[in-house]
C-alpha cells in the first residue's frame, strides 16, 4: 500500500532521542550537504526570506534523498500559507509569534485534519502521493506523520503558557530567544534573567503536557538545554558556516600577502 513518508524527526523524538537541525538560507545544495553530514532536519524560513515556493520544494526534494526532514517556518497568514509547505511534503511547519491559547487553537484548526481540525483536503500533491492514497489513509497519516511547531518568542504568551502547551494537535513548543530578548527590551542579551526563566518555563510546560521542546542551541550549551528538557536543537546556519569559512580564508590570505 502506498503511504506517506514517515517523519524522521517525530520518530526520534518519540524514542526520547535528541534531534539535530540546521537553518538553511541558501539553495538546495545546502540541503544536500546537511543531509550528507547526517542532520535530522533542515529548517527553511519563509517568515523573513523573499523566496518562492519552488525554492522550498527544491529543498524538500533534496532532503528526502537523505531521509532528512524539512521544517518550514511559515509567515503569519491564511490557511494556504500554512498548508502549502505540508502539501509539498515538508515534514513539519513552524508558526511564529503565537500570542495566546486561541491563537494556538486556530493554528490547529487550519493545519490538522478531522478530528483535530478542519484543514482543507486535497491529496493530489507530493504528500498524498499525487492522489494515489485513499483519502481516509491520507488524513490519518498526515495527522500522525506531520508535525506542527509553534514558537513562543514573546513575553505575552507566558501568561497562558500551560493552556497553550495543552492544546491538542500541537507537537512542539519552540522557544525563540532572539525575538524574546527584543520583546523584553534587552535585544541580544542571551543571559538576561527574564530570557533564561522563559526558556526554562517553555521546556517545562512542553514536557508537562506531553509535547516536545525545541530551541536554538550551540555545541557549548546543548547539554544544558537537553538537561532542561529540550530535544529539538537548531545548532547552526548555513550562512554562518559560509561566512566563517570566507572570513577564515581571507584572514589567512591577508596574512600571506601583507607580511
Amino acid at each position: 500500500m502506498i503511504g506517506m513518508r514517515r517523519s524522521r524527526v517525530l520518530k526520534k523524538l518519540k524514542e526520547g532521542k535528541v534531534v539535530s537541525c540546521l537553518l538553511a538560507h541558501l539553495d538546495a545544495q545546502a540541503a544536500e550537504i546537511a543531509g550528507m553530514a547526517g542532520f535530522d532536519c533542515l529548517w527553511i524560513d519563509s517568515e523573513h526570506q523573499a523566496k518562492d515556493y519552488s525554492f522550498y520544494q527544491s529543498h524538500v526534494w533534496a532532503s528526502k534523498n537523505y531521509d532528512m526532514d524539512v521544517m518550514i517556518r511559515v509567515p503569519r497568514g491564511s490557511y494556504s500559507d500554512y498548508i502549502k509547505p505540508l502539501e509539498m511534503d515538508a515534514a513539519g511547519i513552524m508558526v511564529p509569534h503565537i500570542m495566546s491559547t486561541e491563537d494556538a487553537r486556530n493554528v490547529v484548526k487550519m493545519t490538522r485534519f478531522y478530528p483535530l481540525g478542519r484543514r482543507p483536503i486535497d491529496g493530489g500533491n507530493s504528500d498524498g502521493k499525487y492522489a494515489q492514497m485513499e483519502p481516509v489513509d491520507y488524513i490519518k497519516q498526515a495527522n500522525e506523520q506531520r508535525f506542527i511547531v509553534i514558537q513562543i518568542e514573546d513575553p505575552e504568551p507566558l501568561e497562558e503558557l500551560d493552556e497553550i502547551a495543552a492544546v491538542e494537535g500541537i507537537d512542539m513548543l519552540f522557544f525563540g530567544p532572539g525575538d524574546f530578548s527584543h520583546g523584553i527590551g534587552a535585544p541580544g542579551q542571551w543571559d538576561h534573567p527574564k530570557l533564561l526563566e522563559a526558556r526554562r518555563r517553555v521546556a517545562e510546560a512542553a514536557v508537562r503536557h506531553g509535547k516536545f521542546a525545541g530551541t536554538t542551541a550551540s555545541i557549548e550549551n546543548m547539554e544544558e538545554l537537553i538537561e532542561m528538557g529540550y530535544q529539538f536543537l537548531s545548532i547552526g546556519a548555513d550562512v554562518v558556516g559560509l561566512g566563517n569559512y570566507c572570513n577564515q580564508l581571507m584572514d589567512g590570505f591577508s596574512k600571506k600577502v601583507n607580511r
